[in-house]
């Protein structure tokens, strides 16, 4: 699994998500943005995460991540979620390079 560099840090969080309000794209295979590691945070239950070489590609890995664990998808890293009990709750935090753009447009946008 991927690690986040010492030099990034959260720059934002999605909502609490469970399977009533999860967005789809979650569920159906999506990636991370260039300079972007998704760090996703289970609170209960567990989650699945598959991880894709490529676009179209075959699994390489499945990673079951219980309550309490996260597992990390690096930048543009094709992957997706799948609900493995009726209790889930996870959330994902986002890391950027903490002097890169992505960071500095979006603490300009929560100081708006």
């Amino acid at each position: 699994m991927s690690a986040i560099p010492d030099d990034y840090v959260n720059y934002k969080s999605t909502q609490e998500m469970t399977s009533d309000n999860v967005p789809k794209m979650f569920l159906h295979l999506h990636n991370t943005r260039a300079g972007v590691y998704g760090k996703i945070c289970v609170i209960s239950g567990q989650l699945k995460f598959y991880g894709f070489a490529d676009r179209r590609g075959e699994v390489e890995q499945e990673i079951i991540i219980k309550a309490g664990d996260f597992a990390v998808s690096p930048p543009e890293y094709w992957h997706k979620v799948e609900f493995l009990t009726d209790n889930t709750r996870f959330r994902v935090d986002f890391y950027a390079q903490k002097d890169s753009d992505i960071v500095a447009q979006n603490s300009s946008e929560r100081n708006k």
